[in-house]
């Protein structure tokens, strides 16, 4: 398996994501954007941090990036793809997945773990996971508010596209539980493929036992496995 990781200027998790894979055996490399996608590739992960120093919007400058067109290419002929964060932003803003992610709630900047349930068992994603499990990874956003409109998130919702959602310890969907404001606490979406996912928490931060303690986000990257 050879994963690229694509490097924006701007990004810092681009190393994370690579150390997680690798500890799940896969073959996973950055690339710089400017050089373009390798061929015969595997999957393909955009990671965490504020591309382009999130100006304009978190993730708009990266999402029209030239990379970019040959991620949605990819995309479209099956190859996985997953945004991470800042990842998610850049997914959101270049089309790969409906919605936006805009300021948090509490407009400031949030570093901490949350719990998520898993909606759905039977994707790459979450094959993993029981459905209604809760898993606990940690979020690291300023602007993480997942904002779509309500005729677009009831379709989005009858389609079964939504992977997560931020939930209690016993997996309660409440208002207490939503750390960034997101409509109906979405956490994690599919695009029209299922093998193209965004997700705010950071799954990679909760993969290596001597780092973060946890390995409840391992199952989310083993789609690459």
């Amino acid at each position: 398996m050879t994963v690229a990781v694509v490097q924006f200027g701007g990004s810092n998790c681009d190393r994370d994501a690579v150390r997680a894979l690798s500890h799940l055996g896969v073959d996973a490399e950055r690339v710089w954007h400017e050089d373009g996608l390798p061929p015969d590739l595997d999957g393909i992960v955009l990671p965490g941090g504020f591309s382009y120093g999130d100006y304009l919007r978190a993730g708009a400058m990266a999402a029209r990036a030239p990379i970019m067109a040959a991620v949605r290419d990819a995309a479209e002929e099956g190859v996985p793809v997953l945004g991470v964060c800042n990842g998610a932003q850049i997914g959101s803003e270049s089309g790969l997945t409906p919605g936006a992610f805009t300021t948090n709630a509490s407009a400031r900047f949030q570093c901490e773990p949350v719990s998520l349930r898993v909606e759905r068992a039977d994707t790459p994603w979450t094959r993993a996971y029981d459905e209604g499990e809760v898993i606990e990874v940690p979020i690291a956003h300023g602007e993480g508010r997942f904002e779509i409109d309500d005729d677009a998130y009831e379709d989005l919702v009858a389609d079964d596209r939504v992977l997560f959602r931020y939930c209690d310890a016993d997996g309660t969907v409440t208002d207490e539980a939503n750390p960034n404001g997101s409509t109906g606490n979405v956490a994690g979406v599919l695009g029209e493929r299922e093998t193209v996912a965004v997700l705010m928490p950071h799954p990679e931060r909760a993969t290596l036992p001597d780092v973060a303690g946890s390995t409840d986000g391992e199952g989310v990257l083993r789609a690459f496995v």
